[in-house]
């Protein structure tokens, strides 16, 4: 092929990001999402794939219909990190609970862990392919066997790699029967970290026979399964390759991956914007060095012309075989034969509504109410006096489940708790300095009994901040001093685990892992009593 047709080929392998809104001023990561001139200059030019995060579900839709119009043709891979759903990241859609939800179920009811997580494939499947979509960008198949992972975390199946496998294959059959490509990731597992690799390089000391045993599992099951698509991990394993990061490796990639593992699907890298390869390679040799390992697909390149520069160049000098662009080439076209049957049915109907059905919406419920956990006496009363619901969330700007009418604030406000919510930019509880066994400052709370809600889980870019953040001394301060009356955790269980036990059985506490409306709701229900009698109905929905 000539310079431009070569040009057209390399650009096919690259997938950049870009906003669900229309507008550019729309965008909430500018950084990283490219605007619509950039976005119709490099479709015009062959880039051959979009991920896409923000906006409603018909946005969504209306997103997809644009970019493939202005790349002149349907052969676009269109996706989104939707390992919760579609509505985890568009609204109006399905947001379901965290994989490791059902992780924790399927130790007590197996059977019904395995069919509600393929019923969950299904339901992401079936939405993101009305919202234009046909690459989801899921299931996570890291075993979660560090509670201190600030990256992976809540969104793993679980902490034991049998059982976290047997759901992500599950979740995988639902994906499939939808008509989507599936995607494993993080390879070769990113579950025993304490780093989180957007922010810096995690190493993963384990021996090759633990990681068989361990992270490999998961992969190896999926593989098995046929699933479409497998992303690379930004960590270094030494017992693999000590000298680079899995992502820009071959014995990772090709020598374990494609070869070992005998996978011949598309390995597609983790971002490339992230920390842990900016901060070793530029966007050009990264990419390059990524194709060079064995990746077939570039995923958010820090800049896109260099990446297609660069490995143009490393074509032309030899240092990459052509034969590596056919084979990532033809990878890309089968995957795409594979979903463009449903991709096509689902256009070819009149436009469908990009939201959720009656069977999606009770779904969601169904989830919410199978992992809830309650423990302790009687419902709360309503103090006389008036109280405090104490709410700690990781981050206000980024909390669309916390609006004023949500009901873990609008119920028990109603009840007379007036709502504190503390978080990094705003409110702190504590006393500065730290005094001790007595963390929380009091004054700053006033008076009366004490409804304690967290919002805390496991999320990237946060490092593990609130990790050491005081709550058991902060729960045996309130008990001494007869004011904790109940408390709720949403997100994590390891949070919910090391609190849940300092709690005397006269004190009511609920655990969902959910964090969205219908776990509020759901919950609130649990700790102050019979929603219908608060007038709080299904309108509370996220």
């Amino acid at each position: 092929m000539n310079a431009v047709e070569q040009r057209r080929a390399v650009s096919q392998l690259l997938v950049v990001r870009a906003s669900g809104h229309a507008g550019d001023h729309q965008r909430r990561y500018p950084r990283w999402e490219l605007s619509n001139g950039e976005l119709q200059r490099l479709l015009a030019k062959g880039i051959g794939g979009v991920i896409l995060l923000g906006g409603t579900a018909t946005e969504l839709q209306q997103r997809c219909r644009t970019l493939r119009s202005w790349a002149g043709h349907d052969d676009l891979l269109l996706c989104a990190d939707v390992e919760e759903g579609v509505g985890q990241r568009f609204e109006g859609a399905t947001w379901l609970v965290p994989p490791m939800a059902l992780g924790r179920l399927q130790s007590n009811d197996p059977e019904k862990a395995m069919v509600l997580a393929e019923r969950y494939g299904r339901c992401t499947a079936d939405q993101a392919r009305r919202c234009g979509l046909n690459w989801v960008l899921a299931p996570v198949c890291d075993v979660n066997s560090n509670p201190a992972n600030p990256v992976i975390n809540v969104r793993a199946w679980g902490q034991i790699p049998e059982a976290a496998g047997a759901l992500a294959e599950a979740f995988q059959r639902g994906l499939q029967a939808g008509g989507v490509l599936g995607c494993a990731k993080h390879f070769p597992g990113h579950g025993d970290t304490a780093q989180d690799s957007h922010l810096e390089l995690p190493v993963l000391r384990h021996s090759r026979e633990r990681l068989e045993q361990i992270e490999l599992r998961p992969f190896r099951r999926l593989i098995a399964a046929g699933v479409d698509s497998v992303m690379t991990a930004h960590l270094v394993v030494p017992a693999l390759d000590a000298e680079r990061p899995a992502t820009l490796s071959p014995r990772v990639l090709t020598d374990l991956l494609r070869n070992s593992f005998d996978f011949q699907g598309l390995i597609v890298t983790d971002a490339l914007v992230m920390e842990a390869i900016t901060g070793l390679v530029g966007p050009g040799e990264a990419a390059v060095q990524a194709f060079e390992a064995g990746a077939d697909l570039i995923l958010m390149p820090a800049d896109a012309d260099k990446a297609i520069d660069a490995v143009c160049a490393a074509l032309d000098s030899g240092r990459i075989p052509s034969l590596r662009l056919e084979q990532s080439l033809q990878r890309r076209r089968d995957a795409l034969r594979r979903c463009s049957g449903a991709q096509a049915r689902n256009e070819a109907a009149s436009p469908p509504d990009a939201g959720e059905t009656s069977d999606e919406r009770q779904l969601a419920l169904e989830l919410v109410s199978a992992t809830l956990e309650r423990q302790g006496g009687t419902p709360i009363e309503p103090p006389a006096g008036g109280g405090v619901t104490l709410i700690r969330v990781d981050g206000v700007l980024a909390c669309p489940f916390l609006r004023p009418d949500a009901p873990a604030i609008g119920w028990p406000t109603s009840c007379g708790f007036r709502p504190i919510i503390c978080h990094d930019l705003g409110i702190s509880p504590w006393h500065e300095p730290p005094q001790g066994d007595n963390p929380l400052d009091l004054d700053r709370l006033g008076d009366g009994p004490v409804l304690l809600q967290l919002f805390l889980r496991g999320n990237p870019f946060r490092a593990g901040r609130d990790r050491d953040e005081p709550w058991p001394a902060a729960i045996r301060q309130l008990l001494q001093l007869n004011r904790l009356v109940g408390m709720a955790v949403y997100g994590c269980p390891y949070r919910w685990e090391s609190l849940r036990v300092l709690l005397p059985d006269t004190i009511p506490a609920a655990y969902s892992p959910g964090q969205m409306a219908d776990a509020q709701q759901m919950l609130m229900g649990q700790l102050l009593g019979d929603e219908q009698t608060l007038g709080l109905g299904s309108e509370f929905t996220d």
